[in-house]
């Protein structure tokens, strides 16, 4: 079995967590889906560390970003399949 490299909670989410101590640029990630024991890849655009999201598809500003199969948050800048999801392109949408 292939090591993950990123575990999504739910397969409602649109974003995974990096569990490794960084992803490199070009890397094809293995994807674990908690919920039904699926994996899927996703190649790393760029360095995303440890703990931090990775986009599983790509948005545009105002999309919303689910993790554990909750909206936490709305994107406030284009983000591509394979970015890091962070504090740079994602808002809480309660302010």
């Amino acid at each position: 079995m292939a090591k993950t490299d990123v575990i999504i909670h739910d397969e409602k989410d649109n974003v995974g967590v990096v569990v490794i101590d960084k992803t490199s640029s070009g890397q094809d990630c293995n994807c674990w889906i908690m919920e039904n024991d699926k994996s899927i890849k996703v190649k790393s655009l760029n360095e995303v560390l440890l703990g931090h999201k990775i986009a599983l598809q790509d948005f545009k500003a105002g999309d919303t970003i689910l993790k554990y199969g909750h909206d936490i948050g709305k994107v406030i800048s284009p983000i591509k399949k394979g970015d890091h999801v962070h504090v740079h392109n994602v808002k809480t949408k309660k302010w």
